[in-house]
């Protein structure tokens, strides 16, 4: 190690020196430097370098000029380029924006855990925990890229809090399993007042949706070919994807999960009712395919006129209009039918198994819930009906 006296704009400091070898490309030794008021800061400072390009491989002078929005972005190249589904690189790449709000231009190598502790604390305020939750996966993953990169010694989001909001008494009250699916009273007044108020294609949708519990996305996705009018079965193994809601724009891709491939029965009234659908699309295909220039020739069961697919976004629409003329106070969407689906399965007494290959659920929590909370729910309505029919009985106990 050498040392030498450098003039800046600072003052005079003292400047340590070392040879780390030989420069592949150019031939030309590699230096590196590091400044101090003195002789021995100068000297202390070149060590822990050293010690940190020896211990960890970390080059400390380029993870403090790369900054965490830079980081980022490499990152999210490599994580769509393994064949995520573009739905999971848009969610990905909203969490992103999240965290740059708050540490776009901080040096990757400065983000100490204390430092990344306090972000998540600020996102805890405003967001779902949930939501916080998936943020902080996404950070880890940008972190232990920029740990493979030799750009961080250590990951700052081990160890972290996820803060718990406390929940008022309504909060509470509202978030019971029993708000996430329709009870019995609650479906029969959405289709009473759908076979009122219902628009074209209504009934088709929603009575698929709360008969087979399936996705939205997988109910948008759904061709002619996937119906088994036979054997009174639906194939369902494809989703549709659509972030811009441009009905051109739609791309197909493989399910939520590989469990989420499956084919299952469908009432007889509900496939009744689709092969009515499909014969009317034929009818409406040999129409206007001559007429209409794009026509869009893939035989979707949910076709607007010019054959394009529609996107589970428009089913929010409809199904809001409908939930307005009910009495419904429940926070009502298409996936509640998928919920709904469950609990009618379970009061029909259907065994866990055989509720969760028909859904495709691989993550047995939500569906657990249901099941759990109907089957209770049963057996308390059970003894209240024994009760009453023999009371009667029961009050001589005390005679």
């Amino acid at each position: 190690m050498n040392f030498r006296k450098k003039k800046t704009k600072a003052g005079e400091r003292w400047e340590a020196v070392e040879d780390i070898g030989v420069n592949p490309t150019t031939g030309k030794r590699k230096q590196v430097t590091r400044l101090g008021k003195t002789r021995k800061e100068a000297k202390e400072r070149l060590e822990k370098y050293l010690r940190s390009i020896e211990e960890y491989g970390v080059d400390e002078k380029q993870s403090l000029r790369i900054t965490f929005e830079e980081v980022a972005a490499e990152w999210i190249k490599v994580y769509e380029s393994t064949g995520r589904k573009k739905s999971s690189v848009y969610i990905r790449t909203k969490e992103i924006r999240l965290l740059n709000k708050h540490m776009a231009k901080k040096p990757i190598g400065a983000i100490t855990h204390m430092f990344y502790q306090n972000v998540i604390n600020e996102l805890a305020t405003d967001l779902a925990r949930t939501t916080v939750q998936g943020v902080n996966n996404c950070a880890g993953m940008i972190f232990k890229f920029a740990k493979r990169n030799k750009l961080m010694k250590e990951l700052p989001n081990e160890d972290v809090v996820i803060p718990k909001k406390r929940k008022s008494v309504d909060e509470i009250k509202k978030d019971n399993i029993a708000e996430k699916y329709l009870e019995h009273v609650e479906l029969e007044d959405f289709f009473e007042k759908l076979n009122i108020h219902g628009l074209e294609l209504d009934k088709e949708r929603f009575y698929l949706l709360a008969f087979t519990g399936m996705r939205s996305g997988e109910l948008c996705a759904l061709q002619k070919q996937d119906l088994d009018f036979e054997n009174n079965t639906i194939d369902i193994n494809k989703t549709i994807y659509n972030n811009t809601n441009n009905m051109k724009a739609y791309e197909l891709t493989p399910p939520k999960t590989v469990g989420s491939i499956r084919v299952i029965d469908v009432d007889q009234p509900i496939m009744d009712m689709l092969k009515k659908l499909v014969r009317k699309n034929d009818e409406h295909k040999m129409e206007y395919r001559t007429l209409i220039d794009d026509f869009h020739d893939k035989d979707f069961l949910f076709q607007r006129k010019n054959g394009y697919p529609y996107s589970p976004a428009y089913l929010l629409k409809r199904m809001n209009r409908i939930v307005e003329r009910t009495k419904i106070e429940k926070k009502a969407t298409p996936h509640i039918f998928r919920h709904t689906h469950i609990s009618m399965m379970a009061e029909a007494k259907v065994d866990l198994a055989t509720i969760m290959k028909r859904v495709g659920h691989e993550d047995v929590d939500t569906t657990m819930k249901i099941y759990t909370h109907v089957t209770d729910k049963m057996k308390k309505d059970a003894s209240e009906k024994m009760s009453n029919l023999y009371g009667n009985i029961l009050e001589n106990i005390t005679l």
